[in-house]
């Protein structure tokens, strides 16, 4: 037999086994190893809320939403043997507390244990709940540059600022009610113009609440060199609700991830923030 008929046959014979098995619709045999590896996840409808948090102090006190950031799959930053979203949770249930025991306002937080939210969502909680402030806790990293240390306020940005009031009023419908000015029923450009005076008014009420934060922490935190910064964070963008986040520290720096993990530097930032909270909501009272 010659080569050139060994590779016919080579070529032809699968052919024609699988000729004969479809002929006689004869089933192929497939393993079925990993076939019941299969994970399934129960997702919520479409555009259906989430349930609201609870919300601790007497009614009628203003209220103010503590987010821990980070959570879940999310571990933020790492260093010094801790990660971010343990130690902010920590000093979240710290300042909650804080605030419960001063019984001088209401609280609520977006997260009690470790689960993971996305930005957005922590901002529909604060809005949800019709929050009066806003503050989202965070510690932040500087890498290899173990040396950094330091705690940074952050509100938002001038230029986030117009660009989320112009996404906020081409999103939201008819019915929408912004800072108990209803929005319904107007043009495009007239809801414009509302979302962003109400987003400028809560700008400056933001930046007085960080330079509370600042005065109040006087020695009592240790603050970066620039404490005060803005930035497009999405977590700050709620155009009727007084936001910051607080960078409480640099979790690669060994005595910030110390202090911000000991029961002493948990009730230090709790003091600090909870003192600056009750500033606040006076001189919003007053004026």
């Amino acid at each position: 037999m010659s080569i050139r008929t060994h590779i016919l046959l080579l070529v032809l014979l699968p052919l024609a086994v699988v000729a004969a098995l479809v002929a006689t619709a004869q089933r192929i045999p497939v393993p079925e190893i990993g076939r019941a590896y299969v994970l399934r996840v129960d997702l919520p409808a479409a555009d259906a809320p989430g349930a609201l948090p609870d919300v601790a102090g007497r009614e009628g006190l203003p209220l103010v939403v503590i987010d821990a950031g980070h959570g879940g799959h999310d571990p933020g930053a790492s260093g010094q043997g801790y990660r971010e979203k343990t130690v902010v949770l920590g000093l979240a249930r710290a300042l909650r507390a804080e605030l419960e025991k001063e019984g001088n306002v209401r609280v609520a937080m977006t997260r009690e244990d470790d689960r993971y939210l996305v930005h957005a969502e922590r901002v529909a909680i604060a809005r949800r709940l019709d929050a009066d402030l806003f503050l989202s806790i965070h510690a932040d990293s500087a890498g290899e540059a173990a040396e950094v240390t330091g705690a940074s306020i952050y509100t938002l940005s001038n230029q986030a600022s117009s660009e989320a009031a112009a996404r906020f009023a081409e999103r939201e419908n008819a019915s929408d009610r912004l800072n108990g000015v209803d929005v319904g029923g107007r043009s495009d450009v007239v809801n414009t113009i509302l979302v962003e005076l109400s987003q400028r008014r809560t700008q400056e009420q933001s930046d007085e609440f960080a330079r509370l934060i600042r005065r109040e922490g006087g020695d009592a935190i240790r603050f970066h060199p620039q404490a005060r910064r803005s930035a497009a964070l999405k977590v700050l963008r709620a155009p009727d609700v007084p936001s910051v986040l607080f960078e409480s520290g640099f979790i690669t720096n060994e005595a910030d991830a110390q202090r911000l993990a000991s029961p002493e530097g948990r009730a230090r930032f709790a003091e600090v923030m909870a003192r600056a909270i009750r500033i606040y909501f006076a001189r919003q009272q007053e004026s």
